[in-house]
C-alpha cells in the first residue's frame, strides 16, 4: 500500500475531527466523512461533535487550542471570532491551497487575516431579510419592493386587506433585531468604510443617519400598526405559523427558518419566498449574509502525511461533490459559496430567492463577521424600540453604549 505517499503505518493516516452540536452540521459531516473514507481508503477520519450547549464555544476552542489539546481539524465560526484565536499562531494557513481555490470570494473574505487564509464553508449561507407569502403578495397584486417606502406601501395594502403585514415575535427576544442587522448591507454598500471606522471609534449608530435607519424601520412598523396584536408574547413558532397560514404577510427572519416551515407547515414550504430588507435606494438592493461555519487545521498538525491528509478532506468538503452529499444529508438550506455548486431541483423558493443575490455579488456578510464589535443585548433594546418604548435615537444611542462597553474589554485603538 502506502501508494499515496503517505509513509508510516502501511501508509494509513487517521485525523480526529471536531464538528459544532448543531444536528444538521453533525449529518453533513457524517456524510462527508463516509464519503472521503470511501474515495481515501488510507485515510480514516474519527468525528467528535461538540455537544456542550449554551454559549461558551469560543472558550472552549480557545482552550483546546491554548493547550494542544484542540483535534487536528475542527468547524468554528468565521470573521471576527477568527481573529480572537490569534490564528497565525494556532492554525494553518491554507492560501494558495488547492483546497480554497473554489471558494467564493465573499466567503474568503471572512477566513483571511493579512493574506493568509484559514479555512473553507462547510454548510450553507443564511440570509437576513423578509420571508414572506407569495400566496398573499400575488392575491393583492403586491410587488418585490426595492425601496423601503415600497415596502412600507405594500404594507398598508396587506393591513387593507385585514391581515398582519409584518409579523414579529417579542416573545423570543432575539427574533426583534432583524429589521436592524438585515439593514447592514445598505449601510456598508453607501459607506463602503463604515466597519473600518465603527471599529476604530468614528462612526456609531446614533449619529449615523444609515446606520440608525434599522432603528428607525422597526419602530416605523410599530407605530404604524403593521405588527401582529400579540407581537409582545409571540414566540418565533408563532411567527412560522402566521406566514406560513398567510395569516401574515412577511416576518423579518434569517432563511434558517425555512427548516421549520418545512417541519410544521411542509404543504406551504412552495408559498414563502425570501427578500432582502430594502435600503433607501432600489439600484443598491442587496442581501445581508451570515456566513456558514469554516473547517480549520490545527497548526498542532505537523506530521506532513497528516496535514496532505487534512488539506485533501478540505479541498473534498469545498467541491462540488462535497455540496452535493451536504444537500443530501440535509436538504437545500441556502447557497453554498463554492464555485460550480447549485441545489438540485427540489429547492424550496425561499432559498431559490437567495441565489440571485450571491451570483451577482449583491450580498455582504453580516456586521458580526466583519468587526468584534457586536455587543449584546441589541435584542432587549430592539424589542424596546420595536415596542414603541424607547426612540430609535435613544435605542441607538443604547446600542453604541454597548459597544464601547466591549472595544474597551478588548483594548480596542481608538477607544
Amino acid at each position: 500500500s502506502g501508494d499515496s505517499g503517505a509513509g508510516g503505518d502501511g501508509g494509513k493516516v487517521s485525523l480526529t475531527f471536531l464538528t459544532s452540536g448543531n444536528p444538521n452540521t453533525i449529518k453533513a459531516s457524517d456524510a462527508l466523512v463516509k464519503a472521503f473514507e470511501a474515495a481515501n481508503p488510507n485515510i480514516t477520519i474519527k468525528t467528535e461533535p461538540d455537544l456542550t450547549t449554551g454559549g461558551g464555544e469560543d472558550s472552549r476552542i480557545k482552550t483546546k487550542l491554548a493547550t494542544g489539546t484542540m483535534t487536528d481539524i475542527f468547524a468554528y465560526n468565521t470573521g471576527a471570532p477568527l481573529n480572537a484565536l490569534s490564528p497565525e499562531k494556532t492554525l494553518v494557513d491554507i492560501a494558495g491551497d488547492p483546497a480554497v481555490k473554489n471558494v467564493l470570494p465573499t466567503f474568503l473574505s471572512t477566513v483571511s487575516v493579512d493574506k493568509h487564509v484559514y479555512g473553507v464553508p462547510i454548510g450553507a449561507a443564511m440570509g437576513g431579510g423578509i420571508l414572506y407569502n407569495k400566496k398573499v403578495y400575488a392575491d393583492l397584486g403586491l410587488k418585490i419592493p426595492l425601496t423601503w417606502d415600497e415596502f412600507m406601501a405594500n404594507n398598508a395594502r396587506i393591513k387593507a386587506a385585514g391581515k398582519t403585514a409584518v409579523i414579529e415575535t417579542f416573545g423570543d427576544p432575539w427574533s426583534a433585531q432583524l429589521l436592524i442587522l438585515s439593514n447592514f448591507y445598505n449601510v456598508q454598500a453607501a459607506q463602503p468604510t463604515f466597519i473600518a471606522d465603527y471599529t476604530a471609534n468614528k462612526a456609531h449608530y446614533a449619529d449615523d443617519p444609515l446606520a440608525r435607519a434599522g432603528f428607525d424601520h422597526l419602530q416605523a412598523v410599530f407605530k404604524a400598526g403593521y405588527m401582529n396584536s400579540n407581537y409582545a408574547s409571540s414566540k418565533f413558532d408563532d411567527g412560522i405559523k402566521l406566514l406560513a397560514t398567510g395569516a401574515g404577510a412577511q416576518y423579518p427572519m434569517l432563511t434558517f427558518a425555512m427548516a421549520t416551515v418545512q417541519a410544521n407547515y411542509p404543504a406551504n414550504v412552495q408559498d414563502i419566498g425570501f427578500f432582502a430588507t430594502p435600503g433607501t435606494d432600489a439600484a443598491v438592493n442587496g442581501m445581508t449574509t451570515w456566513m456558514p461555519k469554516a473547517i480549520y487545521i490545527s497548526s498542532a498538525v505537523k506530521d506532513p502525511n497528516k496535514l496532505a491528509a487534512a488539506k485533501k478532506f478540505l479541498a473534498f468538503v469545498a467541491s462540488v461533490k462535497g455540496c452535493d452529499l451536504q444537500t443530501e444529508a440535509v436538504g437545500a438550506t441556502g447557497p453554498y459559496l463554492v464555485k460550480g455548486c447549485t441545489l438540485g431541483s427540489n429547492v424550496p423558493p425561499a432559498i431559490a430567492d437567495m441565489l440571485p443575490y450571491i451570483e451577482k455579488g449583491n450580498a455582504s456578510p453580516a456586521l458580526e463577521f466583519l468587526t468584534p464589535l457586536n455587543g449584546p443585548n441589541l435584542d432587549v433594546i430592539s424589542v424596546a424600540v420595536g415596542s414603541g418604548i424607547t426612540s430609535p435615537q435613544a435605542g441607538a444611542a443604547q446600542y453604541d453604549g454597548e459597544i464601547k462597553k466591549q472595544a474597551l474589554q478588548l483594548g480596542l485603538k481608538g477607544w
